[in-house]
Formats: C-alpha cells, structure tokens, sequence
C-alpha cells in the first residue's frame, strides 16, 4: 500500500492531535476523519489543517463506519484509551497509534492488547526514545569500548509530571539498556498540582528508582518543588555523558585510554572532553518515526512496551504508599488499580 492510499483517522483534535495530523501530512499518508466530542477544538484542527467539513465527527462509532480508515491514531486522556483501541480492533482497522500513558490501569493495558492481538491489529504506544538522536547518541557512545557501557542514569528537571513525562524516561532507560525494570522504589512529592486537562487528573510529582537485573540504575528526581530544566546524566565505567534536552546540547567526558584499566575510584582521571549539540526535544518528528515504523511493521513501541511503562508508574505509587519499600515490577502487581492520568 502506498503513503497517498494509506488512510488514517485521528481521535483527539487537542494540541497532541494535531501534532499528530501534522505527521500524517508530512508523512503523505491521507486523513479519513478526525473525531472530538467537542466543537471547538474539532474546528481549530480544520482551520488549522485545512480540513473539509466531511471528515469531521463528534461520534467515534459514526467516524469508524463512515471512514473506514486503514489506522487509527489516538490522542485523547487515558482513561478513553482502553475502549477506543478495543473497538477499532474490532471494526478491522490494521494498526493503531495510542499516546502514553497507554492506559489509567494494568487490566486495560492488558485488555487493549489482547484485542489487539486478536483481531492481528498492530498496536503501538507514543513512547519515542528510540527514534531520538538524544538517546541514540548517548547508547552508541555507551556501548563503545571508551565508556565500556551504562552504570547509571539520571533524571534531573522541573515538575513535569510522572505519567506524562517520567513514563517516557521509564522507556528510554529500557532502549538503552535493553534490560527491563526489575524492582522500583518512589518518593512522590506530597502537592497536587491542577492538572490543565481537567480536574479530575492528576499526575504526581517525585523521586523514583529503578533497578534491572543487571545492575543498571535509573534515578529521576522531579519534585514539585522544582520549576526548571530537563537533563539526562549517563554514568558509565570510564566517563559521563550530561543531556540538556532543553537545548539539545551534550557535553561528553572519557577517560584517557592509557588510564582506562584504572581503579574507579580514580575518578579525576585526566580525560577527552567536548560538547556536541543535537537536535532539542521536537513532539513532532518523533511521533512521525513512531508511525512510520509501525505502518512499516518494524521496530515501534508495541503494547507490551507501554504496558512496561504504566508498571512502572503503578510501582511507583505503590512503593511510596508502603513508606517508599522496593516494589518488585512483576506478575504480582496488582491490574485492577486505577490512577487518574490524563
């Protein structure tokens, strides 16, 4: 099938719903339909993408049989997510894009794939450090024999939220060690901040750990107490690599090799240093490598990839509510938990 004979549906014409039909566009795939339950921002998406009033729906089930779209792209809050994938699965649709956080519980994750699965839909989720040159760089030059691999990770920023953001992280720790979380322990931050999709969210703010089973550790410290920034340190046997996702400027440094075989705790070793600028974090041209890839059949964020990162998430709630004890990320978690993310 060509990109012009590929048609998509969008559900969700808020600011990441456009975002999304932006990438349909540029990608030369053709819009079938967008969907809202408001007016509004249904025709802000028109005005603003030029798009005929025939492809416009306030009924997701009417845009389903009227469209007939090839895929489905889904950026509405999470707790519609389950239903809209289980019933697009349904009708044939061949693949759908989901946003993250892939669903407010376990037991929904666990739903959207097996009707996925069933219906042989491919599911994706909008996690998208794999495509990102702020990550792609930094695991190229860790897994070279200079840094000799990833020890640790560390997340330092505003309050950006642990669903909205800190899922991403979640994932992004995964791709570049290849290994999945092991056992999580969080300290959320005690404020409730107004949650601008609506009050009935609410994502929380915090510290948490991770730790896999070869030893890599993930730590994000993102109170609520703290209003600025977004860097990335990655600690490895013989250097550092330090992210500011802001500006998109790396700074890289690695011991002498004549001084490689040395002791860590020669930490002050004389060492090769320089800055690099990449490309600052853009919502636009990862989302596009997301769908590329998966209308390609190769290489996406599946379902399973999501479901990881709302484990964590669960975990993490836990693991504060029992006085900040390690929680293992495993079969016992509990599925039937329901947190309002957005």
């Amino acid at each position: 099938m060509s990109s012009a004979n590929t048609r998509i549906a969008v559900v969700g014409a808020g600011r990441m719903g456009r975002r999304h039909i932006q990438a349909v566009h540029e990608l030369g795939f053709s819009l079938a339909g967008l969907c809202d339950l408001s007016e509004a921002p249904l025709q802000q998406a028109a005005t603003e993408h030029r798009i005929e009033s025939g492809l416009l729906f306030v009924d997701y089930t009417a845009m389903l049989k009227s469209a007939s779209p090839d895929g489905l792209i889904i950026a509405t809050t999470a707790p519609s997510h389950c239903e809209l994938v289980c019933q697009a699965a349904a009708t044939g649709v061949n693949f759908i894009l989901c946003e993250k956080p892939m669903a407010p519980s376990l037991a929904e994750c666990d739903r959207m794939i097996e009707a996925c699965t069933r219906h042989g839909v491919r599911l994706a989720v909008n996690h998208q450090m794999r495509f990102m040159e702020l990550y792609r760089r930094p695991k190229r030059m860790l897994e070279s024999q200079e840094y000799q691999g990833l020890k640790s990770m560390t997340v330092v920023g505003g309050n950006f939220g642990l669903a909205m953001n800190g899922s991403h992280y979640f994932e992004a720790f995964r791709f570049i060690t290849a290994e999945e979380p092991v056992e999580v322990t969080a300290w959320l931050s005690d404020e409730r901040v107004p949650n601008p999709r609506g009050p009935q969210f609410e994502d929380r703010a915090g510290s948490v750990r991770i730790t896999t089973s070869g030893g890599h550790r993930f730590y994000l410290e993102a109170g609520s107490d703290q209003g600025h920034g977004m860097q990335v340190i990655y600690s490895a046997r013989n250097g550092q690599i330090l992210v500011d996702e802001l500006t998109g400027t790396m700074h890289a440094s690695v011991r002498l090799q004549e001084h490689r075989e040395l002791p860590t705790t020669r930490y002050g070793m004389p060492a090769n240093s320089e800055t690099i600028i990449l490309d600052p974090v853009d919502a636009v041209a990862p989302s596009k490598a997301v769908l590329k890839a998966l209308i390609g059949g190769a290489d996406y964020p599946d379902g399973k990839t999501g479901r990881m990162a709302v484990a964590v998430l669960v975990a993490a709630h836990l693991s504060d509510q029992a006085s900040h004890t390690p929680v293992l990320v495993n079969h016992e978690l509990p599925t039937g938990l329901c947190f309002p993310w957005a």
